[in-house]
């Protein structure tokens, strides 16, 4: 049963309305079926949609958020916060009683965070779902790459397993059910 998600994504609110509605789905898909999120915090951007969407939706959000961001004015202001000191302890925060990752797009914060949460879970240290949501294709380039990787003995056939695709909010909850058990056993499967 999927009861809380951490969902990652873009503050940038200059990109395609494409990219700010699908947050917004999310968000109430989520709400709708009574699964609370952690985020990133933010107002303005995928986050701030992702956010908007839960609160109209009466649901449960949080944002986990840097004492910076929150100094420089970029928190949500009708969303709870819980204010950390740093990137890596926002990160950790974020695993902390979720379900599932899920990214949607974003900048390079969005896919550092993506990229941090396969390579623990390649390492056994953390077994959820990871959920890509490849709207428009945004993650089509990232997709080919870990490909490569694979392909060229960087990791192996079973690393595919580390996450899940797919390519609208409606479905990532089929995703997150089907997504391919991974247990703390797969340290096993580090190395290439």
């Amino acid at each position: 049963m999927i009861r809380q998600v951490s969902v990652f994504c873009a503050s940038s609110q200059k990109v395609s309305t494409i990219y700010l509605q699908a947050a917004y789905r999310l968000g109430k898909i989520l709400t709708q079926n009574n699964i609370s999120v952690y985020y990133g915090g933010g107002a303005v951007g995928l986050m701030g949609r992702l956010a908007d969407a839960i609160l109209e939706e009466k649901g449960i959000i949080c944002g986990i958020i840097p004492r910076f961001m929150v100094d420089a004015g970029w928190a949500h202001p009708s969303v709870p916060q819980v204010v950390v000191e740093d990137m890596h302890q926002r990160k950790k925060k974020l695993l902390e009683n979720t379900d599932a990752i899920i990214s949607l797009p974003g900048g390079i914060g969005t896919l550092e965070e993506l990229l941090e949460m396969m390579t623990l879970k390649q390492l056994g240290q953390m077994t959820l779902p990871v959920v890509i949501v490849n709207i428009n294709g945004f993650y089509d380039h990232l997709l080919a790459i870990l490909e490569q990787m694979i392909r060229e003995k960087f990791m192996r056939d079973i690393h595919r397993k580390l996450w899940s695709v797919t390519d609208n909010p409606e479905k990532v909850l089929d995703a997150i059910v089907a997504a391919p058990d991974w247990d703390a056993s797969a340290i096993k499967y580090a190395p290439a």
